[in-house]
């Protein structure tokens, strides 16, 4: 018995020591919970019922030039039901109405959301689909139908907004307006002005502290926000809504006419280097006759431009004073070879002897590259460092990304440099170069050698307050000398008045430029990759340019042979031309308000002058219409009585009696 009793003891003992093995344990939890941990768990309660919501901010609005909204944030709305939520009478009654109330609304048939919310309520989905991207209108109507004015917790109605971006004006410049978004991976990602200029529209989020309730809900602790959001800024755009319009369906047009690939057109401000309008149209995949705004051609696309890279030839020479305008050139019947490479004129059999001036006109290869070639040929490095300072070797460095890179060959490049480099670069080849790029070029000429950086934002605004402007600014004042400057501006005028662009020109608007046609993928052997370029750059009008524009289409049908540039780009470039001069808004400008014409003046003084006079006799009214009559001797303060109706046949007072201000004169009208 003693035994057992002492086995009992010890085993007392041992559930005693555990008990205070655990209560060791438990304590130890408890101190390292309250004390060592303490900060953490307090931090993780507070976070599952206290927590911090972002409040994002309003994002700004891109503008055009004249006012016109190109890009705004709207709110998108979803709604689903929670068919569990509503009591089982409140449903019943309000099923049925609220069916014909979605119905009406959505343009679906009652009968199916009927029965679709029935399947709901019946398979207890607590997330069933209603609508989804509807406008705020839709979504207060909604609000407002049976069951659902009951509210989310009686009338199961979830909403869930969001903000989604607009283009008011469609899918014209949508690639350069741009866009903003996440990647799949939470990145993000965007393109053109929406992208570039982000840090001013997307403003900065707000945050409010809620507290969580019951079913899950969050309310506002205070009525006060934590950290209240900051609205963005509004971009105003360089581009011209009516502009755009032109160069865009100009474009389309010219694309559908030739069964083109793609292309691009840009419409440049001469003085302050603003883009009024840019459009980039290429195919669908399915490569039938509807176009989209897919790629940023005029940014990115850098490809040989042929025969427009041939002004930086004729100015280089000319700077240099190697030869002159009237310099006498034999085009060799159109062909000339170097070391094996055969270069030909577009016109078969040549030019014969004709000046440098005239090669350019008639954009003959061979004259071109002979001038070139035979000028530079021991020093390369003196022609190329013409087009390094003419800017063709650099990017413009342009707040839109993915700005395409232009190439030359550097002599001292060993590997690149060739035999044939700078004759294939005289024509155009061999060279790489993005039509902005081109345009920038052109655009120096036409702004009396200053060249300017392509602008697309003109400021940053909060309202009506300009919260940073965005001024001319100069790549290079002086691209070349005054006496080359004129050389080059009389060239490019006759191109258009006698030259390669003859179908263009009108006597009534002046013009100037140059055409383009670069054979694309010509080292294919097999050929079938072989295309055209086709381009035409200049500016208007050629006297006061105002404007300066490139158009370059890719891959037009061949089947007609009419694959030129002034075939395929010209007429697109004439087109907006005269269309912005003749029915844009913009251009409809008063000048010279405070300027007074001689012949005006002297006219109006001497009306006055004898308007002024004071008549002292009764002038003659017979056959004078009674109204008139009346009026005339209103202005002459003498007091009428009438007598009929029509015009004067008898007047009380004969013609060329004096009169004062007794005298009544009785007129009988007949």
């Amino acid at each position: 018995m003693a035994v057992e009793d002492k086995h009992i003891t010890y085993r007392i003992y041992l559930v005693a020591f555990g008990i205070f093995l655990m209560a060791i344990a438990v304590a130890v939890k408890l101190t390292n919970i309250q004390w060592v941990e303490g900060d953490y768990y307090r931090k993780l309660a507070k976070e599952r019922t206290v927590r911090n919501f972002v409040i994002p901010a309003n994002k700004g609005n891109i503008y055009s030039a004249d006012g016109s909204l190109l890009a705004t944030s709207i709110p998108n709305y979803v709604i689903r039901f929670d068919a569990v939520a509503p009591k089982t009478e409140a449903f019943e009654k309000n099923v049925k109405a609220l069916a014909d109330s979605l119905s009406f609304l959505l343009g679906k048939p009652a009968s199916n959301f009927h029965s679709e919310l029935r399947k709901a309520r019946a398979n207890h989905n607590r997330y069933y689909l209603v609508a989804r991207d509807l406008s705020y209108t839709q979504y207060m109507k909604i609000k407002s139908f049976p069951l659902f004015n009951l509210g989310a917790y009686k009338g199961g109605i979830i909403v869930e907004q969001k903000t989604v971006r607009e283009h008011p004006i469609g899918k014209i410049a949508e690639r350069t307006i741009g866009y903003e978004r996440l990647k799949p991976d939470g990145t993000p990602d965007g393109k053109g002005i929406e992208w570039a200029y982000r840090k001013y529209l997307n403003g900065k989020d707000g945050k409010i502290l809620k507290q969580k309730i019951a079913k899950g809900q969050w309310k506002p602790i205070r009525d006060v926000n934590e950290v209240d959001p900051q609205d963005g800024y509004d971009v105003v755009s360089t581009i011209d809504v009516y502009i755009q319009d032109i160069a865009h369906h100009a474009l389309l047009k010219q694309l559908q006419l030739y069964k083109a690939d793609h292309g691009c057109v840009v419409v440049m401000e001469t003085k302050t280097g603003y883009i009024k309008a840019i459009s980039n149209l290429g195919r669908g995949s399915d490569k039938d006759s509807t176009y989209y705004e897919t790629t940023n051609y005029a940014i990115a696309e850098s490809h040989e431009p042929g025969s427009t890279y041939k002004l930086a030839d004729l100015m280089a020479l000319l700077e240099d004073k190697k030869v002159d305008t009237s310099a006498v050139y034999d085009s060799q019947g159109g062909i000339i070879t170097y070391s094996g490479k055969k270069v030909r004129d577009s016109h078969e059999g040549g030019y014969g002897k004709i000046s440098l001036a005239r090669g350019f006109e008639v954009s003959s290869n061979t004259v071109l590259v002979q001038a070139v070639y035979n000028n530079y040929k021991n020093n390369p490095e003196e022609f190329v460092d013409h087009l390094n300072n003419f800017g063709l070797n650099k990017p413009l460095g342009l707040p839109i990304q993915g700005e395409g890179k232009p190439y030359v060959p550097q002599p001292s490049d060993k590997n690149r440099w060739s035999a044939i480099s700078l004759p294939w670069m005289a024509f155009g080849y061999g060279v790489s170069i993005t039509p902005l790029q081109t345009l920038t070029f052109y655009n120096s000429v036409a702004n009396n050698g200053e060249m300017v950086k392509p602008q697309f934002v003109s400021e940053i605004k909060e309202w009506n307050k300009t919260i940073k402007k965005f001024n001319k600014e100069v790549i290079n004042p002086k691209v070349c000398s005054k006496e080359t400057l004129d050389k080059v501006q009389a060239v490019l005028e006759n191109v258009v008045k006698r030259g390669t662009g003859s179908k263009l020109y009108s006597k009534d608007f002046s013009m100037a430029g140059k055409t383009g046609t670069a054979q694309a993928n010509y080292n294919r052997k097999d050929g079938t990759e072989k295309h055209y370029i086709s381009s035409f750059v200049g500016y208007f009008p050629a006297d006061k340019p105002k404007y300066s524009c490139i158009v370059v289409v890719h891959e037009p049908n061949t089947s007609l042979n009419n694959y030129y540039g002034a075939d395929v780009a010209g007429p697109v470039f004439k087109r907006i031309a005269q269309k912005i001069f003749t029915d844009a808004p913009s251009m409809n400008e008063i000048k010279n308000l405070n300027k007074k014409d001689a012949q005006q003046e002297n006219s109006y003084a001497a009306y006055y002058k004898k308007a002024s006079q004071k008549q002292t006799v009764v002038p003659n009214l017979k056959g004078m219409s009674g109204m008139d009559a009346v009026a005339l001797l209103g202005n002459l303060r003498i007091k009428v009585k009438v007598v009929g109706f029509g015009k004067v046949k008898k007047q009380s007072v004969q013609p060329g009696q004096r009169f004062d201000e007794s005298t009544v004169i009785t007129l009988e009208l007949s």
